[in-house]
């Protein structure tokens, strides 16, 4: 069959509609990447119930929901990004507009937390230029203001879980990150669409500087 441009256009733009794509729809989560979250801590068991968990770049809050369904009524999640996020109605669940490199907002955060966190987690990514040089570079940029968040929110012991794109720089970041986590692991959920380059690394046993 011979697909116009348009056509060929529409299809690219419903791939998104995969079977994680529609069971999200079907159980309530505002992403496919809850899905993601799921598989990670279901192999690593570092979300728990009681725990206190900060969410960076949260929109649309799929990962928000899913950390608030472990930790239960007796933890706190806090989801904070530049865009503002529809509410989330749980009590363990507080939403914050901003940017979470900023101190001012890390102070915010810790409040709302009621201490520093067990996990900090991070399904960040950048704006794609189709440029590879530059997206990668970005990509890079937000994994290390992830850590330097992790560095101001996490308690020593804590977990940093975090999307991570497979670029010239992956190994040399994973370097950096075990002068400050004795264990990094990395893994592919299911989840993650074919084709693509990012990765989830799990970082366990923070040691401040």
């Amino acid at each position: 069959m011979d697909f116009g441009l348009e056509t060929l256009d529409r299809i690219v733009a419903y791939e998104r509609k995969d079977t994680f794509y529609k069971k999200a729809k079907q159980e309530g989560y505002r992403s496919r990447s809850a899905y993601k979250l799921i598989e990670l801590n279901a192999e690593f068991r570092f979300l728990k119930p009681g725990d206190r968990v900060v969410d960076l770049g949260s929109w649309p809050g799929g990962w928000v929901q899913v950390a608030a369904s472990v930790v239960g009524k007796t933890g706190r999640v806090v989801g904070i990004d530049l865009v503002e996020l529809e509410a989330v109605p749980l009590t363990q669940v507080t939403l914050l507009q901003g940017d979470a490199t900023d101190p001012a907002q890390q102070e915010k955060v810790l409040i709302a937390l009621g201490g520093q966190a067990d996990v900090v987690l991070s399904d960040m990514s950048p704006k794609l230029s189709g440029i590879r040089e530059r997206d990668d570079a970005r990509a890079m940029e937000l994994c290390r203001a992830a850590v330097g968040c992790a560095q101001a929110l996490l308690r020593p012991g804590g977990t940093l879980v975090l999307k991570v794109f497979m670029g010239e720089e992956y190994q040399t970041f994973l370097g950096e990150l075990r002068t400050v986590f004795p264990t990094v692991k990395s893994t592919r959920p299911d989840a993650t669409r074919k084709g693509s380059a990012e990765t989830y690394v799990v970082a366990t046993g923070f040691r401040p500087f």
